[in-house]
């Protein structure tokens, strides 16, 4: 159940009363009424603000309008009060038996909890990770594919039909100097002598595997060819190579793509002809002069006619170039056709997950998304700010160009693949992220991954010293549910429940925003909660979870016990962390 959307029909329902019974106007319009949690938690369980969006249509002062709200919600049985606040806001307490009741919602849907069918299997495309094909992935990387995972996860835990796909950037120059140093590490494995690397190439020593490979293939075949006869030859080997490296370390993180688009064979199927031809028909290209860009002296810039698309109809800044001067396509051209293709691939709503350095990019993509699509298309832009790699405080260098840099594989090898995704979601994808080796591996309330991962093994612990003590049958599920929860009665034990309640709408909320930070957050919560209870229970021997002078009261905590473990091992499941059984320090 998700609390929220349960109690917002509870107010529709009573307000359609009140139109029934003449007290309210007919035909007022409830979309903006909603229910949620307070500002504050001491103001109660719930909010509603149905007297302040209604009261202009309804002729009513929004207090008065309260008024006229306030027994009917009181009366019903799962309130146990209600009162005005402010203007016109309306507060809930709720019954202590709802909250319990909560418990069985937990128990009986088991790993399910929080599901919901929400998105009606609408067709969803998230873009993520998305790497040049020119290295093995960094930090940076690992935090665009753990966001972008996360958000398809969510998405499809609450209904939506969801695409997880990399875009291959395989048709710009890079991927030219790519094939060039690969040509340079394949002379090199047939035995020659290799200077210093050109500036301008990739020096990574991740090269040499490649270079062996593709001697290992081909032998001396390419070494008297000419540039233009190896070039397409080893720029289409590396790129292949790389993508291999690039899925074997997305698999080490547990991400796995649904598909892999080319870049190189969207534009040579004729997709940009395809897109510009929309544009054309919409009537927003051009062929212009553009402004000196901010900045310039005049003596730099030289006015130039080109194919420029209306951006500025669309919210953009200024308006933007299709083609160069020689009258190939711009990258943005390229962008334009590719997103043109997932939208005409019958996916109406489009996640791209980029890095921070894409920022100048998002208004023109957003434009030409609406313009290409005839504003049909929902596109939403996650800009990954960067990572900070520190080891105790100090940073770790890194540099893709240098081949100094270090890389996901490095970094999974080092703290685990659940330490790397939790720790990822740890901040907002727009604020700057410290991932310190030493901090993110230290057995400590500071620890976000370690605290959350430690209330799961407590609960685990718990379960398996009960079977022990009593028996298996004791943590069967007819016993779970049948226990007599009115028996949990303390506050700590309340709050533990209140708060694994609301967890349904934590994930709906995190899908529709697509902020999957907030499933981290509310784990360390509830995690809180849990360790909070124990600690009581360290203190004062009647909290303690197993009593064998009280076997009913034993059952009911054991209810608690099990439902915390559920909600934890499915939110960590749900960003792509395996719950702990146990932990050793």
């Amino acid at each position: 159940m998700n609390i929220y959307k349960h109690f917002s029909a509870v107010v529709r329902s009573v307000l359609q009363d009140l139109i029934a019974s003449g007290s309210l106007p007919a035909g007022l319009d409830m979309s903006r009424v909603a229910v949620e949690a307070p500002r504050e938690a001491s103001h109660g369980d719930l909010a509603t603000n149905a007297a302040m969006v209604l009261s202009k249509p309804a002729g009513l002062k929004p207090r008065d309008l309260a008024e006229l709200l306030l027994p009917r919600l009181t009366a019903h049985p799962q309130v146990a009060g209600a009162e005005i606040a402010g203007p016109g806001f309306i507060n809930l307490r709720l019954t202590e038996s709802f909250w319990r009741e909560r418990l069985k919602d937990v128990l009986t849907a088991g790993t399910d909890f929080g599901e919901s069918d929400e998105g009606k299997g609408r067709r969803v495309n998230v873009e993520y990770v998305s790497a040049n094909p020119t290295g093995p992935l960094t930090a940076g990387h690992a935090r665009g594919a753990v966001v972008g995972d996360a958000i398809a996860n969510l998405l499809a835990k609450t209904g939506y039909e969801v695409c997880r796909e990399y875009y291959i950037n395989d048709a710009g120059a890079q991927v030219d100097v790519l094939a060039r140093s690969t040509f340079l590490r394949y002379r090199e494995a047939l035995g020659e002598t290799i200077a210093e690397i050109p500036p301008g190439f990739y020096p990574g020593e991740y090269l040499k595997a490649v270079g062996q490979a593709l001697a290992a293939r081909d032998g001396e075949k390419w070494l008297s060819s000419s540039e233009a006869e190896w070039l397409p030859v080893l720029r289409a080997f590396a790129v292949a190579q790389m993508m291999e490296s690039i899925k074997d370390d997305l698999g080490a993180l547990g991400v796995h793509m649904d598909r892999f688009s080319s870049e190189r064979a969207l534009v040579e199927s004729g997709a940009v002809k395809r897109a510009l031809a929309e544009l054309e028909r919409r009537g927003l290209l051009y062929t212009g002069i553009l402004e000196p860009p901010k900045g310039k002296q005049l003596d730099d810039w030289e006015p130039r006619e080109q194919l420029l698309f209306r951006s500025t109809q669309f919210g953009d800044d200024v308006d933007r170039p299709i083609a160069k001067a020689d009258g190939s396509f711009t990258y943005f051209a390229n962008d334009i056709a590719y997103h043109f293709d997932k939208f005409s691939r019958d996916y109406p709503t489009l996640i791209d997950i980029v890095g921070a350095d894409h920022g100048g990019w998002v208004k023109r993509i957003s434009a030409a998304v609406a313009a290409v699509t005839d504003g049909k298309a929902e596109l939403d832009i996650k800009l990954c700010q960067l990572v900070n790699l520190l080891q105790d405080g100090q940073p770790v260098k890194m540099s893709k160009r240098s081949g100094t840099f270090v890389t996901l594989r490095d970094i999974i090898d080092e703290v685990g693949r659940g330490v790397v995704r939790f720790i990822m979601l740890t901040r907002r994808n727009d604020q700057t992220l410290d991932f310190d080796f030493a901090k993110v591996t230290e057995q400590s309330k500071d620890n976000p991954v370690f605290y959350v991962q430690y209330a799961h093994a407590r609960c685990r612990s718990v379960l398996r010293l009960a079977a022990e003590q009593y028996s298996a049958a004791i943590l069967h599920p007819e016993s779970l549910l049948g226990a007599d929860t009115n028996r949990l009665d303390s506050p700590e034990e309340l709050e533990l429940i209140r708060r694994m309640a609301a967890w349904p709408a934590v994930v709906s909320g995190a899908a529709e925003a697509h902020e999957p930070h907030r499933i981290a957050f509310y784990l360390y919560d509830l995690a809180a909660s849990f360790h909070q209870l124990w600690t009581r229970g360290k203190d004062n021997a009647t909290l303690r979870f197993l009593l064998e002078s009280d076997r009913s009261l034993t059952i009911a905590r054991l209810a608690l016990v099990q439902s915390v473990a559920i909600v934890l091992a499915g939110g960590l499941r749900l960003i792509g962390v395996e719950p702990a059984e146990e932990l050793r320090s």
